[in-house]
C-alpha cells in the first residue's frame, strides 16, 4: 500500500502542487541550518524544470508517519544526528516504498550520520556514484560529477549513494555543501556563479525523482 501511495504521488507531481520537507532528526545537531535553502531550490527548480513544488517546504520527524506525503526530504547539519529505533524502521520503509532522501553535510556531519544511514540499511555499504551517472547529466550536465560549493577541508566533492537494484534512494553529499549554495547570496556572499552551480546540482536531483 505504501508503494502504491507514493507512486501515486509520483505520477501526479506534474499535474498538481507537490510538497518536499526537510527532516528534523534528534542528536543536537542543528537541522534547522540554512533556512533559505530549501525555498530557493523550490523557486529555482519551478522556474527552470517546469516542477510544481509548493514553495514553503514542510518539516517532518523521521519517525512519522507524514513522511510517506514527501517524495523527497532533505537533512543538513552540522552535528550529531541519531535516529531512533522508530526512526529507523519508518525511514527504511519510506525508502524501499520508493521515497528518497537526501543528505547535505554542512560540514561536521560526517562522522555521525554514516553510523545512522548503516542503522537504516545494514547490508549495504554507501558507494561514490561515478560521474556518468544520469543524477549528473540532465538536466544539466555535471561532467566531472559532484561540483565543488565549499572550502571544508579543501577535500574533492564526493556523492554516495544507497541503491535499491538500481534505483537511488539515498544521496550522501560530502565536502560539497550544496545547502549552502542554495541559500540567499548574503548569507554566505557567494558569487552567482556558484549559487547557480549549486542551484542546478539541486535541480538535477529533483529531477531525478520524478524521472527514473
Amino acid at each position: 500500500m505504501k508503494k502504491i501511495y507514493l507512486f501515486f504521488l509520483f505520477i501526479t507531481f506534474n499535474c498538481f502542487s507537490q510538497e518536499i520537507a526537510l527532516v528534523k532528526y534528534s542528536g543536537g545537531g542543528d537541522w534547522y541550518a540554512n533556512p533559505t535553502s530549501l525555498p530557493n531550490l523550490i523557486k529555482f527548480c519551478n522556474a527552470n524544470i517546469n516542477t510544481k513544488i509548493k514553495s514553503k517546504p514542510r518539516t517532518v520527524e523521521p519517525s512519522s508517519p507524514d513522511l510517506l506525503s514527501y517524495p523527497f526530504v532533505h537533512m543538513t547539519g552540522h552535528g550529531n544526528v541519531v535516529f531512533s529505533d522508530a526512526d529507523v524502521l519508518n525511514l527504511r520503509n519510506y525508502l524501499l516504498a520508493g521515497g528518497f532522501l537526501h543528505i547535505d553535510d554542512n560540514y561536521g556531519m560526517d562522522q555521525y550520520i554514516r553510523k545512522e544511514i548503516k542503522k537504516i540499511f545494514p547490508n549495504n555499504n554507501l558507494v561514490e556514484i561515478p560521474a556518468t551517472h544520469i543524477i549528473f547529466q540532465k538536466p544539466f550536465s555535471f561532467p566531472n560529477g559532484l561540483p565543488k560549493i565549499h572550502e571544508h577541508d579543501g577535500k574533492r566533492a564526493q556523492a554516495f549513494g544507497i541503491f535499491v537494484g538500481t534505483k537511488l534512494v539515498l544521496l550522501y553529499t560530502y565536502e560539497c555543501d550544496l545547502g549552502d549554495g542554495w541559500e540567499d547570496a548574503e548569507v554566505n556572499n557567494d558569487p552567482f556563479e556558484v549559487r547557480e552551480k549549486a542551484l542546478k546540482m539541486g535541480a538535477n536531483i529533483i529531477n531525478y525523482i520524478f524521472t527514473n
